[in-house]
C-alpha cells in the first residue's frame, strides 16, 4: 500500500509560551517537536508497510525548521518526504492546509492518507476530514486498529463511554489516528544515516497558491492567563451552605 502521513511541527509541551509582537502566534525562538498524534499516525503507517509492503511518504507544511519532523519520519523508516516550505504555511487554517496538501500530491496515487487525530497547538481535529472532503474520499476518525481486507480495509473506531465501532471501508481513504494505537519506535543510528540520502521534495507557496483561499478561521489574540486567587467563605447552617456551594459549582465554576 502507498500511504501518505501528514505531520506537523509544534512547540514542545514544556516550552515557555513566547508570543510574537502581535500576540497572534508563538515566536520562532522556542523549542519545537513532532506533533504527538502524528507520530502515532507515522508508526501505524510503517507497521502497515511492514505487513503488506508498499511505500510511506511523510509531508509537512511550514518554514525551514519544519524539515526536522520529516527527517525524523525518514529516520524511522519512511521512504521519502514532501515539504511545503514557506513561513506563510504557519498562518493557514485547517481548510487551507488541507487544500495545500491536496494540491501538492495531486499527481500521486495514494491508497491511504493518515493524519494524527489533532494537533497539540491548534487542536482543531479538522485537517484530515477536510482533506478527505476535498479529495472526495471516504474517511474515518479516532482509529484504533486497521486491518487490510480483500475489498479495502476494516477499521476500529474509538467512541465515547468505552464503546468501539468497526467499519469496512474502500480504498483510497483518509484516516485520523488516535494516540496510543501502538507503541512508538525510536529512530536507529542506521536509520538516521539513511535518512540523509532519502528523497525530499520541496514545494513552494507559489506552486499551491492558486488552490488556496481566505482563511475560514482566524486567531485574533493569544495571551497568557493571569494567575488570581480568591477565597470566599460560605456561612450559615450546614444545609444552607451546601445549597450555596452547589449553586456556585453549577452556575459559576460550571463543574456540575
Amino acid at each position: 500500500m502507498k500511504i501518505l502521513v501528514c505531520m506537523k511541527q509544534v512547540p514542545q509541551k514544556d516550552a515557555p509560551l513566547k508570543l510574537n509582537e502581535s500576540g497572534t502566534w508563538i515566536r520562532e525562538d522556542v523549542s519545537y517537536e513532532v506533533n504527538e498524534p502524528d507520530a502515532y499516525a507515522l508508526e501505524e503507517a510503517l507497521r502497515q508497510k511492514e505487513k503488506h509492503g508498499g511505500e510511506v511518504v511523510v509531508i509537512t507544511a511550514g518554514p525551514a525548521r519544519s524539515q526536522q519532523v520529516l527527517r525524523e519520519g525518514l529516520a524511522k523508516g519512511a521512504d521519502r518526504a514532501i515539504h511545503l516550505e514557506d513561513p506563510g504555511f504557519v498562518g493557514l487554517d485547517a481548510f487551507n492546509t488541507a487544500k495545500a496538501f491536496a494540491a501538492a500530491v495531486k499527481d500521486e496515487n495514494f491508497d491511504l492518507i493518515f493524519t494524527g487525530l489533532q494537533s497539540d497547538d491548534y487542536g482543531y481535529a479538522q485537517t484530515g476530514v477536510v482533506l478527505a472532503e476535498i479529495l472526495g474520499w471516504p474517511h474515518a476518525t479516532i482509529i484504533m486498529q486497521i486491518e487490510k481486507s480483500d475489498g479495502g480495509i476494516k477499521v476500529k473506531r474509538e467512541l465515547e463511554a468505552g464503546f468501539f465501532q468497526h467499519v469496512d471501508m474502500p480504498l483510497p481513504a483518509v484516516l485520523t489516528i488516535q494516540s496510543g494505537i501502538n507503541k512508538l519506535r525510536y529512530a536507529t543510528l542506521i536509520g538516521i544515516k539513511q535518512a540523509k540520502n532519502k528523497p525530499l521534495r520541496k514545494v513552494t507557496m507559489d506552486e499551491v497558491k492558486s488552490a488556496l483561499g481566505d482563511n475560514m478561521q482566524k486567531i485574533e489574540k493569544l495571551y497568557i492567563p493571569q494567575k488570581t486567587k480568591k477565597t470566599e467563605m460560605l456561612t450559615g447552617a450546614p444545609a444552607e451552605v451546601a445549597k450555596k456551594l452547589v449553586e456556585k459549582l453549577k452556575n459559576e465554576v460550571r463543574v456540575l
